[in-house]
């Protein structure tokens, strides 16, 4: 029987998943979370997705050795390259797994009106069509415009400057989207809500952005109460930071994703193996 004091248990390919975080604090504030990002690693968007599935498998393990009630994948490009691997690790501890993509291709499946839903995501999610299934299985015959934004993320992540060429850069990615009549635009990265109102410039405020923050809390938070697991009582939870590379530069950027007080982060090293 899984303790419900347990925490949640979350991890992305750096900070990007710190935005399903803040979600998270915000809507279930009476949870604890511990939360990694494999800095380290990071991006995910182009890396092998071989490599990637048995990176994924040892995170899966090693957060939940240490104890959780919930695993959430809080990354797009973990989630559609490795979903399956982690949940077969989680199931040897008994441990329910919530993915990003699902949640949101329900939300945009819901608001679209015109029938034409995009997805901005790295190269490897857009590679895995993950998005489209996902979408496809709503049953409302959608028209899925996919582009990959390899450059976004990692603009992100290093806290650039906006400047003349990222506002190109942005054009350049929106422009299929915008040819293509979309209403409803995923976005399929936990970055790229950092730059939401960059990108509702470009598209026009008739286009409405799914982010994966809001759509994977209410998930958790159905996942939790459906399975008991749900803390009671109205006092702050805790959350704990772990990420795979310095954690200098984590400590940096995350505080600007989360929007609250970041606390002690902890570095951990882990070998894959072959």
């Amino acid at each position: 029987m899984i303790d419900a004091s347990l925490p949640v248990a979350m991890f992305d390919s750096g900070v990007g998943g710190l935005t399903v975080l803040h979600e998270c604090l915000v809507a279930l504030p009476q949870e604890d979370y511990l939360y990694l990002g494999d800095t380290a690693m990071f991006p995910y968007g182009e890396r092998d997705p071989a490599e990637l599935r048995r990176r994924i498998a040892l995170i899966v393990a090693k957060l939940l050795e240490r104890g959780a009630k919930l695993l959430v994948i809080a990354c797009n490009t973990a989630t559609a390259i490795g979903e399956e691997v982690a949940r077969e690790v989680a199931a040897k501890y008994g441990v329910e797994v919530v993915p990003v993509v699902a949640p949101q291709a329900e939300i945009a499946a819901a608001i679209t009106d015109n029938g034409r839903v995009g997805v901005l995501a790295t190269t490897n999610t857009v590679e895995s069509g993950a998005y489209r299934r996902a979408l496809e299985a709503e049953g409302r015959g959608l028209d899925v415009i996919e582009v990959a934004a390899p450059r976004l993320a990692p603009f992100i992540q290093e806290g650039s400057l906006f400047d003349e060429e990222t506002m190109a850069m942005a054009r350049g990615y929106c422009a299929p989207l915008r040819k293509a009549g979309v209403d409803t635009l995923i976005l399929g990265c936990t970055h790229f809500p950092l730059v939401a109102p960059m990108l509702q410039r470009i598209l026009g405020r008739n286009v409405r952005l799914v982010s994966g923050g809001h759509a994977v809390a209410a998930a958790i938070q159905r996942t939790l109460e459906g399975s008991g697991l749900a803390r009671e009582g109205d006092d702050e939870g805790t959350y704990e930071f772990f990420c795979t590379g310095p954690v200098s530069s984590f400590g940096d950027v995350a505080t600007r994703f989360l929007q609250m007080p970041l606390g002690e982060v902890r570095q951990v090293e882990f070998t894959v193996p072959a």
